[in-house]
């Protein structure tokens, strides 16, 4: 007897269907064991749900690292941002403001040749070498023009260019333009301080909190400085009058508080405006007064005065001959007024006496004239907020001829301000307090 094949019977049911079939509806499976199917099953269904999510995060992130990777080159400069810098009474002599800034993503620019055709016609400054070679990098971030106008902005925008965008950055502003030029200084294209108090800022914390991505627009609190703008231009404004009456190459002066250190106004003409970062690289536009050195001249027979005063031996009556030059060697020392007869303290001063002042100093000797004028801040580099300094050019040799001349201001070089502050002791009752161009208080200095 052969078998017959049932051609109605149901197609056998895999094993782990039976399994699941059995565990969720099965009768003969205790209810806990069925709860802890169906709660296992559920768990399955959402960490499906969650793995579907996850990948296509993890898509948008691939996707969005190369979106990222072809602006890494611009985020520093966004991000930079500056505080105000103000004058002692809250005016503002520097601020950011917003600027937009064209940029390109080579890898997405279709037609090269006529991106650059039309760019360098709406941008006629933008050289169109450089152009082709930065849209031809392999690069996928490239700067083609920094801080652009807002109408070159819409015009770019207008043709429609895949791969050409803009980014706004923080462009320094100087409202008050040259009258500040050389306390405030400057930034370059990254809004980063390269000179004066700009550069002081980023020398003092603010770049390291640019790396940390903390100084952004508006946390930052203004920099109050000393100065005082309307004593600035007062003092400006005399100075380019007494330049162009004279013919001079350069003028300069100082104004500053003797008590306190403070700088109210110190200007150096000719200047710049940091508006227009070219013009600061002209030599003749340097800041003679904290960068130049010079020959001080009888200025610095105040201190030669003091030196002596200083020692108890004399008063401003005591007697000096200046009755005929004072010869040294070869060489001998004049006054340009000679009186011809003894002058007192006072009158040497009065009277600007050569003989009187190296008489004076020779009293003192050598070693004496060099440690008072150590003491007084002249033989050493003077370091202040600003950058920018230079060091006195002092005999390598001090002998009392050496003694002689800079007793009355020659064969010793110091800038203008290094001056000023010992010449400031003299003047608040001895005390030498180190200039600072930052606003503060007696208490302070």
């Amino acid at each position: 007897m052969t078998d017959r094949v049932r051609t109605d019977a149901k197609p056998a049911e895999p094993w782990r269907q039976r399994l699941i079939r059995s565990l969720l509806y099965g009768r003969n499976v205790d209810r806990a064991a069925k709860a802890r199917a169906r709660v296992g099953f559920a768990m399955l269904a959402f960490a499906a749900i969650y793995a579907v999510i996850g990948g296509r995060l993890v898509m948008y992130a691939v996707g969005a690292d190369g979106h990222s990777a072809r602006r890494a080159a611009a985020q520093d400069a966004i991000a930079t941002a500056r505080p105000d810098i103000v004058d002692r009474n809250g005016e503002i002599l520097a601020s950011d403001v917003k600027a937009p800034s064209l940029f390109g993503e080579p890898r997405r620019i279709i037609d090269k040749d006529e991106a650059i055709e039309l760019l360098t016609a709406t941008l006629p400054d933008l050289d169109v070498g450089e152009v082709r070679d930065r849209l031809s990098s392999k690069k996928g971030f490239v700067w083609l023009k920094r801080e652009i106008s807002p109408q070159q902005q819409q015009d770019i925008h207008r043709l429609g260019i895949p791969g050409i965008g803009f980014l706004r950055e923080n462009k320094r502003v100087y409202p008050t333009g040259n009258e500040v030029a050389h306390l405030i200084g400057l930034v370059n294209i990254d809004n980063q301080g390269i000179a004066g108090m700009e550069k002081w800022l980023d020398n003092n914390g603010l770049a390291d909190l640019h790396r940390a991505g903390l100084a952004t627009d508006r946390l930052q609190r203004p920099v109050q400085l000393s100065v005082d703008l309307r004593v600035e231009h007062a003092l400006r404004d005399e100075l380019a009058k007494a330049k162009e009456k004279f013919q001079a190459k350069a003028a300069s002066g100082l104004v500053t508080n003797v008590n306190t250190g403070e700088i109210i106004a110190m200007v150096s003409l000719p200047d710049f405006d940091p508006n227009n970062p070219k013009e600061a690289h002209d030599p003749d536009r340097i800041n003679r007064l904290t960068t130049g050195v010079y020959e001080m001249g009888s200025t610095f027979k105040a201190f030669t005065l003091a030196m002596a005063l200083d020692s108890g031996k004399y008063d401003l009556n005591s007697l000096w001959d200046a009755r005929a030059p004072l010869h040294y060697g070869k060489f001998a020392i004049h006054d340009d007024e000679p009186k011809g007869r003894f002058l007192s303290m006072k009158e040497v001063f009065t009277f600007s006496s050569n003989v009187g002042a190296a008489r004076i100093a020779l009293s003192q000797g050598v070693d004496a004239h060099k440690a008072f004028l150590r003491k007084m801040g002249q033989l050493e580099r003077l370091r202040t907020e600003l950058p920018e300094s230079a060091s006195p050019i002092v005999p390598h040799h001090w002998g009392e001829l050496n003694t002689i001349t800079i007793a009355f201001g020659h064969g010793i070089a110091v800038a203008p301000l290094q001056a000023v502050m010992g010449v400031s002791a003299l003047a608040n009752g001895g005390l030498l307090i180190p200039p600072t161009f930052l606003k503060r208080s007696e208490e302070e200095a």
